[in-house]
């Protein structure tokens, strides 16, 4: 049983595109589907999305209703349920005002990313802090090619990358979000 809450946050900005440069990625109907249903399964205590355009969120904000209130949650029960963990915001500062405001604490930021830097923690040792402690995280996922280095290291442990065994890394961030909430949250 774990002592610490969870969050997740999926962020589209600041993120890298394939050349390396910082961009803004686009929300897309897979990622909040396939995501919520992970963080739901897990109880993650929220799942955020984060974007900074208002268009974005918009979009995000009307497949989030058809099904919570609409005939999609009419249609499918389990899919209305995982979506109710499912929150928009502007930004990851706005992500951590949230979670503080709460739970009445800054949560620790965990980083992920395919790339390894010199302050990577393995899942292991996070799984046994959150498990141990009374404490609050927001796991942060990137979109498009990862999150800008500047971001990474401004949180405060970045988790290595999931190692397959192979030379080929480069998972959709679906995937990337069950493995990594399997390795920290799942039955051991």
């Amino acid at each position: 049983m774990r002592k610490s809450k969870v969050y997740i946050a999926l962020l589209h900005y600041p993120v890298y595109n394939k050349k390396m440069e910082v961009i803004t990625t686009s929300i897309t109907n897979l990622d909040i589907h396939d995501i919520a249903r992970v963080a739901r399964t897990y109880e993650v205590d929220g799942f955020f999305l984060a974007h900074p355009l208002a268009t974005q969120r918009e979009l995000a904000g009307q497949i989030l209703d058809y099904w919570q209130r609409g005939y999609g949650g009419e249609y499918n029960p389990d899919r209305k349920e995982a979506f109710r963990i499912v929150r928009l915001a502007s930004s990851l500062e706005e992500v951590l005002e949230t979670i503080t405001r709460e739970t009445g604490r800054a949560p620790k930021t965990v980083a992920t990313d395919a790339r390894v830097y010199p302050n990577t923690v393995g899942y292991g040792a996070l799984r046994e802090e959150m498990a141990a402690q009374t404490g609050t995280y927001v796991v942060l996922f990137g979109t498009g090619w990862g999150l800008a280095r500047e971001l990474m290291m401004e949180t405060d442990f970045i988790l290595e990358p999931i190692a397959a065994g192979s030379s080929y890394n480069h998972l959709s961030v679906r995937s990337a979000v069950a493995i990594i909430l399997d390795r920290l949250l799942g039955d051991r």
